[in-house]
């Protein structure tokens, strides 16, 4: 299983890359091995500003649909519209072709909430 060790993850299986004040947020290879194949990737919340754990959208596979919850506060200022066509990238390349959004995001203090890939892992492997 990929679990790149420069991203930060949540609990919810969101992997998140920081560049600068811009967070790139998509779900993890563990969480789309685990829904199965992904049909739809939904994001209605462009231009909006959320608290983290806030719902920007959902992710639905053949079997389920799944919330997807903001990681970090701040604007949502970018849908990965390409997800529109080929959802299946979250599937095939889930930390690089795959992602979902991007935030500008308001406090940075947050980033220290997250988990680093070992506790990641250590969450996964529980």
């Amino acid at each position: 299983m990929n679990i790149p060790s420069e991203l930060k993850y949540t609990k919810d299986h969101e992997w998140i890359k920081i560049e600068g004040d811009i967070a790139t947020v998509g779900i993890t290879d563990f969480a789309q091995g685990e829904l199965g194949d992904i049909v739809y990737v939904e994001v209605e919340t462009v231009d909006e500003t959320l608290d983290a754990e806030e719902v920007f959208g959902t992710v639905e596979a053949v079997k389920t649909v799944s919330d997807l919850f903001l990681p970090l506060s701040g604007e949502i200022i970018e849908f990965n519209e390409s997800l529109e066509d080929e959802p299946e990238k979250v599937n095939t390349d889930p930390y690089g072709d795959g992602w979902m959004i991007k935030i500008k995001f308001s406090d940075a203090s947050q980033i220290d909430d997250l988990l680093s890939a070992e506790d990641y892992k250590a969450l996964i492997n529980a």
